[in-house]
């Protein structure tokens, strides 16, 4: 599917470069590939072992969330020629140790909740710091990190999975401000997170079951909805967080 993606017709930008960080997994790679067939000439690809995609368009790269050099070097080697837009395909619901969302308050654990935010919103954080620090000013460029509805504090009606929903809420506080600050120097600035929906993918893995028909996207189908969503944002939009369909996510 992704050889037929095109740009769609009311889009206000496409990059010529981009930077997809956690290109390994099923989004990521599918975000990669709907880079390049959308006409995107270089993709920087990050992930934990730097390989994995094959082509001419693609810069692996090897990053570590939890290692601020790495993040630091992947920055510093995009500096001569900055990506257009960077995209944080990264996160984590299931801990590798089999550790899931907590359903009640007394689930929580210090070293599990420790784990979440440091992949969810610390990560994340780094990666703005050192990616937004190479970008020229008096050009356009666009920064989004994957997020999720259940980060909203508004929209909140359950409860429950408290260190994801924390984790994600405060990642898109750190968006606006990044947003905020960004402005004053790099007015052509798109700061946002995305909400992808409910995708095919290991970290939704285990709670597909129970799913009502056609909630489940597919990455490829995912990565052409959230990159359509990015064609067509413009500044003013700034520091918001919008789902697949191009709706903002209450705060």
């Amino acid at each position: 599917m992704t050889d037929q993606t095109q740009i769609p017709e009311n889009a206000t930008c496409w990059p010529r470069t981009a930077a997809v960080f956690g290109a390994s997994g099923g989004i990521g790679r599918a975000l990669c590939e709907a880079l390049t067939a959308g006409g995107t000439q270089v993709v920087y690809a990050g992930s934990r072992r730097g390989e994995g995609l094959m082509g001419d368009a693609f810069r692996p790269f090897a990053f570590d969330l939890g290692d601020e050099a790495s993040i630091a070097a992947a920055a510093e080697m995009m500096r001569v020629d900055p990506p257009e837009w960077v995209i944080l395909a990264t996160g984590v619901l299931t801990l590798g140790d089999g550790t899931g969302p907590e359903r009640t308050y007394r689930r929580l654990e210090v070293a599990a909740m420790a784990e979440v935010f440091a992949l969810n919103t610390i990560g994340p954080a780094l990666v703005a710091k050192h990616v937004l620090g190479i970008m020229p000013r008096g050009r356009a460029f666009t920064f989004a990190a994957l997020s999720a509805r259940v980060g909203s504090i508004s929209d909140n009606r359950l409860g429950g999975w408290h260190s994801y929903r924390a984790s994600k809420a405060a990642l898109n506080m750190l968006l606006r401000n990044f947003a905020i600050e960004m402005a004053r120097t790099h007015p052509e600035s798109v700061i946002v997170g995305l909400h992808p929906g409910t995708v095919e993918s290991a970290l939704s893995a285990p709670f597909q079951s129970g799913l009502p028909d056609g909630q489940l996207t597919w990455p490829a189908d995912a990565a052409d909805n959230l990159l359509g969503v990015l064609a067509r944002l413009n500044p003013a939009q700034s520091g918001r967080v919008f789902d697949f369909r191009g709706d903002e996510v209450p705060a």
